[in-house]
């Protein structure tokens, strides 16, 4: 009980250091350590204990039991922190989440270690008496004897027939293999924060008042018939993705989860039906992630990159296409799109020549008589004015007004440019985009109930696969690559830390087969790790992910107790049999 606190108060110390704050992620690192910190003290104390009980004074069951665990506990301290240490030098958003969260691990360990092995001794001797059992103690003493006694016949028994480990191993990788294929994963759970995102984007051109008018209807239709929202705000001109006169934003306040029925994954689904009724827009109903840009958009984020954008504008209603036909998304959209109205120009070159008029002076002409070039400046009054160039409104109200433009030719001649030029009405997009100097578009996608942001991204791989060709290159954008970051920066960390704690161990125990020996057990619990997972009906996520690192620690630090006592045991003569039994034994219930 005094090495908690004890162990604590150098972790905030730590922290002050380290110039932290206190937040969820510190304060989760410290709840963590609580449970870290009380195992030395355990493992030390009940070592003292049990010296107690044969009969050792206090003084020399606190000397002999430390001097016995001694090594135990530093190989464990140096087991944990080398497991947490990975995790602070990662990149990308899982080293921004998780750096502190690891510092604070590894101190409080290193810090609960010192004090297991200096406090808890010298408080044992003065505390700790040898004295008449009571009561409880003899009930409780029975079970945990009976127990003991179990474990050893089992442990026995099982050492008897030793071709059974291989079996249980590769029948572990086994179900490790089909259990993380079968187990959907994601950056992180959605958490319920009682708001929603509607985005609103109109036909391109759409003017201000039309937007304004068609936002305030959605909004009433939303507060009549959504009973749970407690209050929407209403934002016109952008967010929308489009222009600023075309889009807009609703954002729908909930109330509490606890005085609602449905969840906030629930009220989505159903608005999402609800909207895509509507027309006159397109409306897309969004939840804030619980990790990333809340801004971010639709989860599921696939960037299209080639070289052409001829052959992207070929290729995209294709891929839409596919994307939309999937079961796996509810919603999907793309940035690129082609409605903006344009007027394609074509010059007829023979016919320009024989006028005398060349390409350059037809547009510069267009130039000049449409586009308001600024030509310079003038001040009046002690104002400055700017000088721009161009028809009035009145003669360029009408794209045909472009064929009444006249052209002077090379002879000082005027030509009409109708005589030497040809229009057409044409859509495309209202602005282009670029990703690694490549024309691109991002495909953005919205997930059908029960997927999660790994199934949206193995399905639009799997629509890339069949819709495009060898000049395409594909990427992912928003949450969609904080989780392919988060994924093999885990992974990277998860194997970094088996190497870390394999060195570590084998400096420790001067041999390579000890250290294998410990890290054998970390398939198990793996195992039971993900089988957990699929009970719950839980995803892999980043916090699963930064879990099963940390049992990695945990799994170690019980596999390093035995191998070390069982080692003591060999140095006292036993035979490896012998030895393995007894120190498993003797460790039972200090581990349990």
């Amino acid at each position: 009980a005094l090495a908690i606190p004890v162990s604590l108060i150098g972790t905030f110390f730590i922290m002050y250091l380290m110039d932290f704050s206190i937040n969820i992620l510190t304060l989760l690192g410290i709840v963590l350590a609580i449970g870290l910190v009380v195992d030395d003290a355990i493992v030390v104390l009940e070592n003292i204990y049990t010296k107690i009980e044969q009969g050792m004074s206090p003084m020399q069951a606190g000397i002999e039991g430390s001097k016995e665990i001694f090594f135990a506990v530093v190989a464990t301290t140096v087991a944990l922190v080398a497991v947490f240490l990975p995790v602070v030098f990662l990149d990308g958003l899982t080293g921004r989440l998780f750096r502190e969260f690891g510092i604070v691990i590894a101190g409080s360990v290193a810090i609960s270690a010192f004090v297991a092995l200096t406090l808890t001794p010298m408080l044992s001797t003065r505390m700790i008496k040898h004295r008449k059992h009571g009561r409880f103690y003899e009930i409780t003493e029975k079970f945990f004897i009976r127990l003991s006694e179990s474990y050893r016949d089992s442990l026995t028994t099982f050492l008897r027939r030793r071709w059974l480990a291989p079996v249980i191993m590769v029948a572990s990788f086994g179900l490790i293999y089909v259990l993380g294929t079968t187990l959907q994963s994601e950056l992180a759970p959605m958490e319920d924060r009682s708001r929603l995102r509607v985005v609103v984007t109109a036909a391109e051109g759409s003017t201000f008042d039309y937007t304004h008018t068609y936002m305030d209807l959605l909004a009433n239709q939303v507060r009549d018939s959504l009973k749970e929202n407690i209050g929407v705000i209403q934002n016109v001109g952008g967010g929308g993705g489009g222009s600023a006169t075309n889009s807009g934003n609703l954002t729908v306040v909930l109330s509490d989860p606890g005085t609602r029925e449905r969840s906030q994954q629930e009220i989505a689904e159903g608005l999402t039906k609800q909207v895509s009724k509507l027309s006159g827009a397109r409306v897309i109903v969004t939840q804030e992630p619980t990790i990333g840009d809340r801004r971010g958009g639709l989860p599921v984020q696939f960037v299209l990159q080639t070289s052409t954008f001829e052959k992207l504008a070929e290729t995209l209603p294709r891929f839409m296409e596919a994307a939309g036909a999937d079961q796996t998304f509810s919603t999907v959209d793309v940035n690129l799109k082609f409605n903006k109205p344009e007027l394609r120009v074509e010059i007829d070159r023979d016919k320009a020549r024989s006028m005398g008029v060349s390409v350059i002076d037809v547009a510069q002409t267009l130039q000049m008589s449409f586009s308001e070039q600024r030509l310079g400046y003038f001040v009046h009054s002690g104002k400055q004015y700017q000088v721009l160039g161009g028809f009035e409104r009145v003669d360029r109200n009408d794209p045909r007004d472009i064929l009444s433009t006249y052209i002077r030719a090379r002879d000082g001649s005027l030509v009409q440019l109708d005589n030497v030029v040809d229009i057409t009405d044409e859509t495309g997009p209202p602005q282009l985009y670029r990703t690694n100097r490549f024309v691109s578009a991002t495909v953005s996608a919205g997930l059908s109930p029960g997927k999660t942001i790994g199934d949206g991204i193995i399905a639009m791989q799997r629509v890339a696969d069949s819709t495009l060709d060898e000049s395409f290159t594909t990427s992912l954008a928003g949450s969609a690559r904080d989780y392919a970051e988060s994924s093999s920066s885990i992974a990277f960390a998860f194997l970094f830390a088996l190497v870390l704690i394999y060195l570590v161990l084998a400096a420790q125990f001067e041999s390579f087969r000890d250290p294998f020996t410990i890290l054998l057990t970390v398939p198990l619990a793996l195992l039971g790790a993900l089988l957990s997972l699929w009970y719950f009906d839980q995803t892999l996520n980043i916090f699963s992910q930064i879990g099963i690192i940390m049992l990695v620690g945990l799994v170690t630090k019980n596999g390093i107790l035995i191998v070390e006592f069982a080692n003591q045991r060999r140095e006292h003569g036993l035979n490896v049999r012998d030895a393995i039994i007894d120190a498993s034994t003797s460790r039972f219930r200090p581990i349990l």
